[in-house]
């Protein structure tokens, strides 16, 4: 691999304007898909096959307007009046008037009909049904709705409009989700000394980032794509785009300083360093496409969507910067004064007696490394303990914003009505009878189910007698997220066989509510699965990378661990309420159901890039002197610059992300943030040498026949030095350094 991506590099570098061309020429078609096609995002949650979404399918067919989304408008009137006084009256039956000449609008339900009056008078809430589901409500049909309250607020109303049709828009990244990339930038400038340096990896990520999404919107017009997936693609895209320019580019600098010149340098650079990100960026490619056997499709888009964007910025990485690098040619040498040129000979020449921190901190952490090793995991476990009580749930509107209207009805239907009216469950009921024996049949199902534990209230049955079809509206004693609507709807699952005993009806849960807890149900069932398949992946890739039995299993069980505290830190936050306040939480209660997959298949990739690029340094070391602990700390410290600028660029991309209000996305960029930072720092530069360092030189045994039987990918580009005689002996289980010199 080594050999092909030498070539790659040094082509892309002699056939700069070409390479630049070809990337512009990709970008404009990208752009030009998108003017030409256009593109919507769909944030709607489908589950095929579940009991919930067949039942939503088939109730389609007679109920479109209870099958699609709905919308809530609540009035409330000032104290000591009430909403029948006859002003307030009128005003409301005005609005809900002007309500169903609304475009796309199928059915109002008025407060008198649907019983939704308080006790008080006060507040009085109606029901403004559509006919096709949130996706495919026009632009401007809630503002629209929002605009036909105008009568009811020149009466004195309060009113306020939410419910299932408002949910999650577009994240639009503002100025603090923006200061990651300026925080990046700072990291670059300190790292390399250079504005020209600092600003290449920055071009080569927005360029990589530029063509996915767009190429993703222009996909959207004809595939659904969620708003999450172009969010976590562009979290994706930004940090893993500066970090692959990063590692290659540090590595062409430091060749540079040495003499090398600048063709031949691009060469190695892509070759070695390279190397190392097609690797990472694969194993992160191909955890995110993992994300498809869950078998949920907008999980599937989601993963898809973000590995496309990995995969771009692979591509960027070791063609587009190579070329950049014959732009800039002799210019991005270190000047011979500059510490960027001091720390490269230092590397070069082994007897400096200067050591950088990096090596300073690997020659503390390997003097004890047991203590180490049992202090950094016992730290890591306590983090990860909240993660035992970790619950997953699809957000609503009671984790919005304070100021949006869906948030500001949300709380006043649940502080008025009771939760549950923010998350009704629709039963569908199919009569084995047709007419008035169906429609006697379908009431009896009703009365059934008032009599379950957790009921509030069961609206009567809307009827199909052509079908013998009803829906029947069941309104929880809890929110869409409490676990007592979950009780409730496992109860009516599990009461089915006998009511249609009774009744000669069966029965079928569905509804926005009930589709959201199938699909927490899926991902939960899901997640063991996933694990076992990540993991197992994060042992055969490093198998093959590193020739080792103790490094894979060793990564393994640091993935793992970063996984489980970064898990603990976002129940302890998001569900705890830990420093809620401080992060912009709107509110605490079950973490999105589909992050901890997320967080597996990212952090996954990004353990692996740290571990690469950490662990083929010292193996390097290890190759050349034969000498196991000062391998360890010879290795990790010439790479810890690098990796600590990866990690602190990666850090402050996800961490700007939090102050998104976007409920799916805050929770996403904490998790990978923590778990960056955690695995970056404690994991890969504290734990993995203290291991290693204890090891010794059973570190790098493998046994012969798998030495034998596994390709050698030659990641660290040894074949570039002296490639290997068809007469050198094989290699020992414990190599000596005389047979691998020879390499």
């Amino acid at each position: 691999m080594a050999t092909w991506l030498y070539r790659l590099g040094t082509g892309a570098y002699r056939h700069r304007r070409l390479v630049l061309a070809a990337w512009l020429a990709v970008l404009a078609a990208a752009v030009a898909c998108l003017v030409l096609l256009g593109g919507k995002l769909d944030n709607e949650f489908t589950i095929p096959g579940s009991e919930s979404q067949r039942a939503q399918d088939t109730m389609a067919e007679d109920f479109p307007a209870a099958a699609g989304t709905s919308a809530q408008i609540v009035f409330t009137a000032p104290e000591g009046r009430t909403v029948t006084d006859p002003q307030a009256a009128t005003a409301i039956q005005r609005t809900l008037a002007a309500a169903r000449d609304a475009p796309q609008v199928a059915v109002v339900i008025p407060p008198d009909k649907a019983g939704t009056v308080t006790p008080d008078g006060r507040t009085a809430l109606a029901q403004v049904n559509y006919d096709v589901d949130r996706a495919a409500l026009d632009d401007g049909t809630l503002d629209a709705l929002e605009d036909t309250t105008g009568a009811a607020k020149e009466a004195g109303l309060t009113v306020s409009v939410g419910g299932q049709a408002y949910g999650n828009g577009v994240l639009t990244p503002t100025a603090l989700e923006l200061l990651g990339v300026a925080v990046a930038l700072g990291v670059l400038v300190v790292t390399f000394g250079s504005l020209l340096a600092a600003g290449m990896p920055l071009l080569t990520a927005f360029v990589g980032i530029g063509t996915a999404l767009t190429g993703l919107l222009a996909v959207s017009s004809g595939v659904t794509v969620s708003s999450t997936a172009l969010s976590l693609a562009l979290m994706l895209g930004l940090a893993v785009g500066i970090d692959y320019a990063l590692f290659v580019l540090s590595r062409h600098r430091n060749q540079l300083a040495r003499g090398m010149g600048p063709e031949e340098s691009t060469g190695r650079a892509v070759a070695t360093a390279g190397g190392a990100v097609v690797f990472a960026g694969t194993t992160v490619v191909i955890a995110l496409v993992g994300l498809t056997v869950v078998g949920i499709p907008f999980l599937t888009v989601m993963g898809l969507s973000a590995a496309a964007t990995v995969l771009i910025a692979v591509l960027v990485a070791i063609t587009l910067l190579p070329a950049l690098f014959g732009v800039a040619g002799d210019r991005l040498t270190p000047h011979p004064d500059s510490r960027a040129a001091r720390r490269a000979t230092q590397t070069h020449h082994k007897d400096d007696t200067t050591p950088t921190l990096g090596k300073r901190w690997t020659a503390l952490v390997t003097r004890r490394p047991l203590l180490v090793l049992l202090a950094g995991t016992a730290a890591l476990v306590t983090v990860a303990l909240p993660a035992t009580d970790l619950r997953l749930a699809l957000p609503d509107n009671g984790s919005a914003g304070h100021d949006t209207t869906q948030r500001q009805t949300y709380d006043t239907v649940a502080d008025a009505f009771g939760p549950g009216f923010n998350g009704p469950l629709l039963v569908l009921a199919e009569a084995d009878a047709d007419g008035q024996d169906g429609q006697r049949r379908t009431a009896a199902v009703a009365r059934r189910l008032q009599q379950l534990p957790g009921v509030v209230k069961v609206g009567a049955p809307q009827y199909a007698p052509e079908s013998g079809r009803a829906v029947i509206q069941v309104v929880p004693d809890g929110g869409p997220q409490d676990e007592a609507t979950q009780d409730l709807v496992d109860s009516i699952r599990g009461d089915a066989a006998a009511i249609e005993r009774e009744t000669g009806t069966a029965v079928s849960v569905t509804g926005t509510t009930a589709i959201g807890i199938d699909v927490s149900d899926r991902l939960s069932d899901s997640l063991v699965p996933f694990a076992a398949v990540v993991v197992g992946l994060c042992l055969v890739l490093l198998l093959l990378v590193f020739r080792s039995l103790v490094v894979p299993v060793k990564a393994t069980a640091g993935f793992l661990l970063s996984v489980a505290a970064s898990f603990g830190a976002v129940v302890a936050v998001f569900q705890w309420g830990w420093l809620a306040d401080a992060l912009g939480v709107a509110r605490t209660g079950p973490v999105v159901s589909f992050l901890p997959v997320v967080l597996m298949a990212v952090l996954f990739g990004l353990a692996m890039d740290y571990e690469v690029f950490l662990v083929s340094g010292m193996r390097e070391e290890w190759v050349r002197t034969g000498r196991a602990r000062e391998s360890v700390v010879e290795g990790a410290g010439h790479a810890a610059r690098v990796v600590t600028a990866a990690a602190l660029i990666m850090f402050f991309v996800f961490a700007s992300f939090v102050t998104s209000e976007d409920a799916i996305v805050k929770p996403i960029a904490f998790a990978l943030a923590f778990g960056v930072l955690v695995d970056a720092f404690v994991v890969r530069m504290t734990l993995v040498p203290a291991v290693l360092a204890m090891v010794g030189r059973g570190a790098w045994w493998l046994p012969r026949a798998l030495h034998r039987a596994l390709p050698d990918l030659d990641v660290e580009g040894a074949r570039l030095e002296t490639p290997r005689q068809e007469t050198d002996p094989p290699l020992a289980e414990f190599p000596e350094p005389t047979n691998l010199t020879k390499r």
